[in-house]
């Protein structure tokens, strides 16, 4: 199951490093698919994109996805049994990740009418990694409590 959590986060931040070449300006346009919903360079160049301590938000989910990647990667095997907050904060941070992902996915399509592709890439493997962790994370709140 880990190793699936970090495939689909190394996936999300793959999407966001993306994004982040076209909010620093290393390329100046990001394709999207033919469909008329999206348009990732109006959802990438908004104020929102900029908000939070006055960066481009993708550079902050990509520092997000490296810190839930370590989380995933933290301790053996056995870490609900030897560590179980190792796998209670993995599965809080991505309890964070898929829910910034859903305020994300509304942004876009109630502020901006308009959907990034990569966003959504990102914000897929964030709801999918989530359910992964739920066994671990059920051992290790029994290890807590016994």
């Amino acid at each position: 199951m880990r190793r699936r959590q970090s495939a689909l986060m190394l996936s999300a931040a793959g999407a966001m490093g993306v994004v982040a070449l076209y909010q620093t300006g290393i390329v100046r346009h990001l394709p999207d698919p033919p469909l008329a919903a999206f348009d990732s360079d109006k959802v990438d160049a908004s104020g929102e994109a900029y908000e939070t301590l006055k960066t481009p938000d993708a550079t902050l989910a990509l520092a997000s996805y490296g810190v839930t990647l370590a989380l995933i990667g933290m301790g053996g095997a056995d870490r609900a049994k030897r560590s179980p907050a190792i796998p209670l904060a993995a599965s809080a941070k991505l309890t964070a990740d898929a829910a910034g992902a859903a305020w994300l996915t509304a942004e876009q399509i109630t502020k901006h009418r308009a959907l990034c592709f990569y966003c959504l890439v990102a914000s897929a493997a964030s709801w999918a990694a989530l359910p992964l962790a739920a066994p671990e994370a059920r051992a290790a709140w029994q290890s807590l409590r016994s």
